[in-house]
């Protein structure tokens, strides 16, 4: 089974993980942004030979789930380090709030539906984790939910444990986990959601849910540190990037992904003896 890529910013998998700790900003041995973006576009290069051996090999897919508080920069990491890759080899669902048919199963089932399959990355832009995160946050959610009532006093240990099961199946199968927490600090999110109202370019991204989120700021670190120490583990580990310089945020995800597809020793299919030989013959054919 796949274990995780060592990297500085691997969350604990013993349950010792605290939020609290976890920087935003990037180490002073950091590169530069400039030095940043040039390596950036060497993993890319890399990424591009990776994602077509791992369509090749077809034994492996690759899913990769990102996290993050309003403005933190998910939608550019996702569109900065995937930008070289073949569009037929990948794919990215966004999940927002959930709809009529979706509320009518359980909450795994609507991301199930989406998982890539072997050969192929899959990308969540948010992803079942807004169960433990947003609805836990809000738990008058739960009300929409159609849950037997009433509802568990555990139901959030039940949820992770929901979710570890599901991702140990997964990985049991050939699914290669990296989860993304993109950590922005409080005043970087400040910037970034006041540069939306004064850039014109920017305004359509604003929305005054973002300012009440915002209020809730401790309740969403509590959350996302329960949920990263419920569910870290070797086969599904979580990252957690500094995010408010995003050069170096979007550096340290390509650099993971391209280790970490690097780890699996993926290979073009070789053909037989018996095949090759062959090969003359239909060589001379088509030169006819």
């Amino acid at each position: 089974m796949f274990n995780a890529f060592p990297h500085a910013y691997l969350a604990a998998t013993d349950q010792s993980f605290r939020s609290d700790l976890a920087p935003t900003q990037p180490p002073k041995s950091a590169p530069g942004n400039k030095r940043c973006e040039k390596n950036l576009e060497k993993s890319i290069q890399a990424l591009d030979d990776l994602q077509r051996r791992l369509y090749a090999h077809d034994r492996f897919s690759l899913l990769l789930i990102f996290q993050a508080m309003d403005a933190a920069g998910k939608d550019g990491t996702i569109r900065a380090v995937m930008k070289g890759i073949n569009p037929a080899g990948c794919q990215v669902f966004s999940f927002k709030a959930p709809s009529p048919l979706e509320l009518d199963h359980d909450f795994l089932w609507r991301t199930t539906c989406r998982l890539p399959e072997r050969g192929r990355i899959g990308i969540f832009n948010r992803s079942y984790y807004e169960e433990v995160l947003v609805v836990r946050v809000h738990p008058e959610f739960l009300e929409k939910q159609k849950l037997p009532k009433p509802i568990s006093p555990h139901i959030w240990e039940e949820r992770y444990e929901s979710i570890r099961n599901h991702e140990l199946h997964l990985a049991n199968n050939g699914t290669i986990i990296l989860k993304f927490w993109l950590h922005v600090s409080k005043e970087e999110q400040r910037k970034r959601l006041r540069s939306r109202l004064t850039e014109p370019e920017k305004h359509w991204k604003f929305s005054q849910q973002d300012l009440q989120e915002r209020k809730l700021w401790e309740r969403y670190m509590a959350a996302y540190e329960a949920a990263v120490n419920a569910t870290s583990r070797p086969w599904a580990p979580w990252y957690v990037i500094p995010a408010d310089n995003k050069p170096f945020m979007r550096l340290c995800v390509a650099e993971i992904v391209t280790q970490t597809l690097e780890s699996l020793d993926l290979r073009y299919p070789s053909v037989s003896n018996a095949q090759r030989q062959s090969f003359a013959k239909f060589r001379k054919q088509l030169q006819k």
